[in-house]
């Protein structure tokens, strides 16, 4: 690890314990087991056009959720302009087996109905978190990450991300199978609708937050969502008003779709899961999620934040250990490196760096957003 990233030049802290997730609804626990059903949602009114509440968004943003894919699979992609190496590690054997899935993160957030920029987080709609993964063997180079096909665009209902054991936010992947063109046209962009009160109605295009890399992990019981930033190179306002922090973590589990959700969080229509991984959830009602269930739009997680930051996420497990395996915070530190030597490439600012490896062109789209 060199000295030029931030994992170089700071030790996480310990973990506080923070507790597992497993939790129907905010504001109250749940266990990863079985539980009581949840009442029946109300039947909520819509006018015209109009900008979509959060159980109505929940349907989809300009789109269907029809898409699924297979998750670090770069062959849909043109290697000549990936900076994806598969198999690039010289020891790929070694890498820890509790790391099930790594890749590209990046989280951004659309302001409310007419908000172009948001003065202060009150004014954010809602947050979002697009997973782009590669092989877990693979190494990263220079250039533009490359579009395979395989992104995830993951809506959190809330303005910040969950920051503590007590922070339970339940979310749902609203496309899976995703091209950077696809995100470009049904995510990115803005948009106007017409109202019958209010007329003209403006939804503001997307705005980058923070890119880094991510691993989803198992702990035995748990999974976690890790995540180390490498832009913006420093944490500004903003990135610390919606919760994100240089490195950070959430434990992250799957609702069992043949169980009703809360009433304010039902989608209209369940992930399109295969028999046999319906199977897997048993009489569960929340299992420890693994990166095939985030394949499926619809499907929807509960994110829990962890205080302790990435310690507990990437806790080398005691099969790898004994099998010589380099530890989970090793990996992701080589990954960390990498992405942060490729997006220097990109351009001279974060946010061309960004929407470069999106593969859109930035003076079309806000600009990475440090203060209020």
């Amino acid at each position: 690890m060199t000295a030029t990233t931030r994992s170089a030049a700071k030790k996480e802290g310990k973990s506080d314990g923070a507790p597992p997730a497993s939790e129907a609804h905010t504001g109250s626990k749940h266990k990863t087991g079985e539980g009581a059903g949840s009442p029946k949602p109300k039947r909520s009114k819509k006018e015209g056009k109009q900008q979509k509440s959060i159980p109505e968004t929940i349907k989809g943003q300009n789109g269907t959720h029809k898409e699924k894919t297979t998750a670090g699979t770069e062959g849909k992609g043109d290697h000549a302009s990936s900076a994806v190496e598969p198999h690039g590690r010289e020891e790929a054997e070694s890498v820890p087996s509790s790391i099930l899935e790594k890749g590209i993160i990046y989280f951004f957030f659309r302001g409310r109905v007419n908000v172009n920029r948001p003065s202060n987080v009150d004014q954010i709609a809602r947050t979002y978190i697009i997973l782009r993964p590669v092989e877990k063997d693979a190494k990263l180079g220079s250039g533009p990450i490359g579009d395979a096909g395989n992104s995830r665009l993951c809506m959190i209902p809330k303005k910040v991300l969950p920051q503590s054991g007590r922070d339970r936010w339940i979310s749902f992947v609203e496309k899976s199978g995703a091209s950077f063109q696809k995100l470009k046209e049904e995510f990115l962009a803005s948009s106007d609708y017409e109202t019958k009160t209010a007329g003209t109605r403006h939804t503001p295009a997307a705005t980058p937050v923070a890119e880094g890399v991510y691993a989803i992990t198992s702990t035995g019981r748990e999974s976690h969502l890790a995540y180390i930033l490498t832009l913006p190179e420093k944490l500004g306002e903003v990135q610390r008003e919606v919760g994100l922090k240089e490195k950070g973590s959430f434990i992250i589990s799957t609702k069992n779709p043949q169980y009703p959700g809360p009433a304010n969080a039902r989608l209209p229509k369940s992930p399109d899961y295969p028999e046999e991984l319906l199977k897997e959830f048993r009489s569960l009602r929340w299992v420890p999620t693994q990166p095939k269930h985030l394949d499926f739009a619809n499907t929807q997680f509960l994110l829990v934040g962890e205080s302790s930051g990435i310690e507990k996420a990437l806790e080398p497990q005691k099969e790898d250990q004994e099998d010589g395996k380099a530890e989970p915070v090793e990996e992701m530190e080589k990954l960390e490196t990498e992405d942060t030597e490729r997006m220097k490439g990109l351009s001279n600012d974060d946010s061309s760096r960004i929407f470069a490896d999106l593969q859109v062109d930035a003076g079309n789209y806000p600009r990475l957003q440090t203060t209020f």
